[in-house]
């Protein structure tokens, strides 16, 4: 297993300290979040994303873009990418996902790095994905260099939380403690950014009513309740105003 430590010149701007100071505080505690319980509402954006990876990652060059634990990224091993990297900017996360790593014998490369402003070589990867990291960062910087990391025809595959649902808003307005002070949701300046960058960009949206019904049902993969919600939800989403309901997106995005 290859592993790479951060250098002592990683730029790190306040937001990326704050950001690192929040998530090393949070792999550091004990207990998960009580917003945990309300993700089963997006079962099938997960689902989604996952057989995406999976069509697309063998023998492929792929990057896990904020991989945390690496959770994602040790799942991936089993599509048989030619190389795999995973990058992070808490240092308490990467060293948990090394030691995770070592024990299943993973051959996983984890760096400690700025997401914003990385390391890593232009024009190196093949995929490059993740799971509710891009709303942490400066869009801006994080896409470009995204679009950096990638070759030619790379893809880009995240999901991401939206910030257009009152309802959703008011609860985070209600739960601070339960986020880090620089999140910003994706809104509409943020995908139109992404189309500027990128040759091709689509979007699709998911957890309107799989959200807001989710007390009616418990293990989404096997609920009728929930199966016939998500299929709502999409027949819902070809209006375009209905989208600023959702609660994420999953965006995948191509390299001219």
């Amino acid at each position: 297993m290859k592993i790479r430590k951060k250098s002592d010149s990683m730029k790190l701007t306040d937001t990326n300290i704050r950001e690192k100071d929040f998530h090393n505080k949070l792999q550091s505690g004990a207990g998960g979040r009580l917003e945990n319980i309300f993700y089963k509402a997006l079962f099938n954006l997960k689902k989604d994303f996952f057989i995406y990876l999976k069509k697309n990652t063998k023998n492929k060059v792929v990057l896990d873009y904020g991989c945390g634990v690496g959770v994602v990224t040790e799942k991936m091993t089993d599509q048989k990418p030619s190389r795999i990297i995973g990058i992070d900017i808490s240092d308490i996360s990467i060293n948990k996902a090394i030691q995770s790593a070592k024990k299943l014998n993973l051959d996983i490369e984890y760096i400690v790095d700025n997401c914003e402003n990385s390391k890593l070589d232009s024009n190196t990867f093949d995929i490059i994905y993740g799971s509710g990291i891009l709303h942490h960062l400066n869009i801006k910087n994080s896409v470009q260099e995204i679009n950096r990391l990638l070759k030619k025809d790379g893809i880009m595959i995240f999901i991401e939380p939206l910030g257009t649902n009152p309802i959703i808003n008011l609860y985070r307005k209600l739960t601070p403690g339960s986020r880090s002070v620089d999140e910003h949701p994706f809104v509409s300046k943020d995908f139109n950014l992404l189309k500027k960058i990128y040759g091709e960009v689509n979007i699709k949206f998911y957890g309107f009513l799989t959200l807001f019904f989710s007390p009616f049902y418990s293990n989404p993969e096997k609920s009728k309740i929930f199966n016939f919600l998500s299929k709502i939800d999409q027949l819902i989403f070809k209006l375009k105003f209905f989208r600023n309901f959702a609660w994420s997106v999953l965006i995948i995005c191509k390299k001219n």
